[in-house]
């Protein structure tokens, strides 16, 4: 890390940038382990080894952001899945810095779009410190397609570049999405999840509009009514009534559900 590289983060932040990995999230975990004290950034050129929502592969090119937030959230465990709607935000300020602002919307649980097209994703994982008497720290991962984007994806994917807006080096799109994310980190920290759950959904995707759910054992057709208090969608069904979805795959009517 250079003296540079250290202006890019939140003071009282760390960052740890690396030219190749496999893994910035994986090499969160083995950072934990070993005894670093968080918050910590990571941040590489290229992964070789990335990981998106599911197992699947993320594409890793140079160009494109892969970065890794491990953090305290001093939280109950329970609530970790929150965090996936704090970092949202933050990648949404970012593509609005960038000149997005008018395109940008938030997907539940955790997808960020440019024109209704994917592109960055957040993978939120566990890390045991070295003190195993410790609670478990949060693995914040995000990648942002800043140049590059996949193709033959199960979901239309973007870059910056691609959606027109303004080119961001991997510096400085870090240093926005820091900030921002330790800003919104600071709200939910001190005000609760309410905040957190009204700024996501004025930048949701799809409110009120009809979606498919996609279940392992089962297919649900309904409106996207919202999150409830704890950040699941509420689904209301044809019949009036309503199911809380913890964890699925969401598709709008304009989009091909992969599994179909």
């Amino acid at each position: 890390m250079t003296a540079d590289d250290a202006t890019l983060v939140p003071a009282g932040h760390h960052l740890i940038h690396l030219d190749e990995i496999d893994s910035t999230n994986e090499e969160a975990k083995r950072q934990a382990r070993a005894g670093i004290t968080p918050p910590v950034w990571f941040w590489a050129d290229q992964q070789k080894s990335g990981r998106g929502r599911r197992g699947r592969a993320w594409f890793s090119p140079k160009g494109n952001l892969y970065s890794t937030l491990l953090i305290d959230i001093g939280r109950p465990l329970a609530e970790s899945a929150q965090m996936s709607f704090v970092t949202a935000l933050a990648v949404s300020d970012l593509a609005a810095a960038c000149g997005g602002q008018e395109e940008v919307e938030l997907k539940w649980p955790n997808d960020v779009l440019i024109k209704g097209q994917k592109v960055a994703g957040i993978l939120i994982e566990t890390a045991v410190p070295n003190d195993a008497n410790d609670s478990p720290w949060l693995v914040v991962g995000i990648g942002v397609n800043l140049m590059h984007a996949p193709t033959g994806t199960p979901y239309p994917a973007t870059s910056f570049r691609n959606a027109g807006l303004q080119s961001s080096s991997t510096a400085s799109a870090l240093n926005v999405l820091s900030n921002s994310l330790a800003d919104w980190t600071e709200r939910w920290q001190q005000y609760g999840f309410d905040v957190i759950r009204n700024a996501w959904l004025e930048r949701a995707r799809g409110l009120g509009e009809p979606v498919t759910v996609r279940l392992p054992d089962e297919t649900l057709e309904g409106q996207f009514d919202g999150l409830d208090a704890q950040g699941a969608l509420r689904l209301k069904l044809p019949t009036g009534g309503f199911r809380i979805i913890t964890a699925g795959e969401v598709f709008f009517t304009s989009e091909q559900d992969p599994g179909s």
